[in-house]
């Protein structure tokens, strides 16, 4: 399986829009890897995009994307849909549709039944996205909690039991991913999540130090919704996982792409993610 982190950022892009600080400054002097846009992955196996923030379009461009034929939503957050744009960028041909010619393959687009109902939500001047995008034919959406291709298997699995977010696991016969971008503390208690070889995960304050000088106390809430380094270590013994990739990377961390290598060398099979980041596993 060949994955493709597209975004590595989090709810903030990197550079933020009119910062001053060190590392905004350096991203937009440097580009990628020290910028980073919105949290989203890309299975090419399957031509499978997961989530589509803002940004989106940049991204996939910078990754050098060919084919899209799926989209799937973690969740409604909207760092992680409001770039939901992109099904008309890819599919509409306003051309061909002036002439009567309408759109011969359809994305499809799913979530667990939860989402998608928070989805339909999302509105413009046309009423709800997902519905204008159906009713033009660039999209079929639907309900879904898991999904087999080309001999890959993806469990769509609930955080709890609202069902309104999403981890995924992507696995084959050989080897197993776990991706759980965001909105994922606590952690859910799976047996699929036994012995993969990667896990990948958001929601994680790096540093007790932040953005400024800003010192996390032990008291503040951040730490009751957000994992700490501590946590993902022992998320990572739990459940035995050969690799760990931390991607959802605030702006507010106050760390650059340098930090964050050498961040990853005090640690044992964890590393911080950043966007173009190939994460390829053998057949065997």
């Amino acid at each position: 399986m060949k994955i493709k982190i597209i975004g590595s950022g989090g709810c903030v892009s990197i550079p933020r829009p009119l910062c001053q600080c060190r590392i905004c400054r350096e991203a937009r002097i440097k580009g990628v890897p020290y910028a980073r846009c919105g949290c989203s992955l890309y299975l090419e196996d399957l031509n499978l995009l997961i989530d589509t923030p803002e940004d989106i379009n940049a991204a996939l461009n910078h990754a050098d994307v060919k084919e899209i034929d799926t989209i799937l939503f973690s969740h409604a957050d909207p760092d992680h849909t409001m770039g939901i744009r992109v099904i008309e960028q890819l599919k509409m041909d306003w051309l061909a549709r002036s002439v009567g010619i309408t759109c011969g393959h359809p994305l499809t687009v799913g979530a667990m039944p939860e989402i998608i109902k928070e989805l339909r939500r999302q509105c413009s001047k046309y009423g709800s996205m997902l519905e204008y995008y159906e009713d033009m034919g660039l999209a079929k959406v639907g309900n879904m909690n898991h999904m087999d291709k080309n001999g890959i298997h993806i469990e769509l699995v609930p955080v709890d039991e609202s069902g309104t977010v999403t981890v995924f696991v992507i696995g084959n016969h050989h080897q197993k991913v776990i991706y759980a971008p965001c909105d994922v503390k606590p952690f859910p208690d799976h047996l699929l999540f036994y012995k993969a070889e990667v896990l990948i995960i958001g929601n994680t304050i790096v540093g007790d130090q932040l953005k400024d000088g800003f010192v996390l106390e032990e008291t503040n809430d951040l730490r009751k919704e957000l994992f700490v380094m501590k946590e993902i270590v022992e998320l990572k013994d739990k459940y035995q996982i050969g690799r760990v990739i931390i991607t959802h990377l605030e702006e507010d961390w106050g760390k650059s792409y340098d930090d964050y290598l050498r961040l990853q060398k005090q640690y044992d099979g964890i590393e911080f993610a950043y966007d173009g980041m190939e994460i390829l596993l053998p057949t065997s």
